[in-house]
């Protein structure tokens, strides 16, 4: 029989000082929960939605004459992913599934990236 663990942590609710006390009950992985959460929701920053599938990809690709193949959506992505200060202005990325495996042309994994610059995938 395995016991929830409680954490709790004070967020705020509103612009004004007023603090409110939040229970978090996930387990081993409240600190990681906790930790994610208070990352996504960094003040300035927000959540990039690239989450296209392959059709809508490719409707993207095809606009600009680009054929709809993984290789091209990979680099489509990498594009994205490297522009330089992403993670100044964001926070937390919204994947496709296919993304999720992808590598970057010099073989680094598309969420590693991501972390690198502090966005969680």
């Amino acid at each position: 029989m395995a016991l929830a663990m409680k954490s709790s942590v004070s967020v705020p609710v509103s612009k004004s000082s007023r603090r409110s006390t939040v229970v978090v009950r996930a387990g081993k992985y409240d600190e990681e929960l906790i930790k994610t959460a208070k990352t996504i929701a960094t003040p300035g920053r927000g959540i990039l939605a690239m989450d296209e599938s392959n059709a809508t990809c490719g409707k993207r690709l095809d606009s600009i004459g680009v054929e709809n193949t993984e290789d091209n959506r990979r680099a489509y992505r990498e594009l994205l992913l490297s522009a330089p200060g992403l993670g100044n202005y964001i926070s937390g990325a919204i994947l496709f599934e296919e993304t999720l495996y992808q590598d970057t042309k010099s073989g680094k994994s598309m969420v590693a990236v991501l972390g690198e610059q502090g966005i969680v995938p």
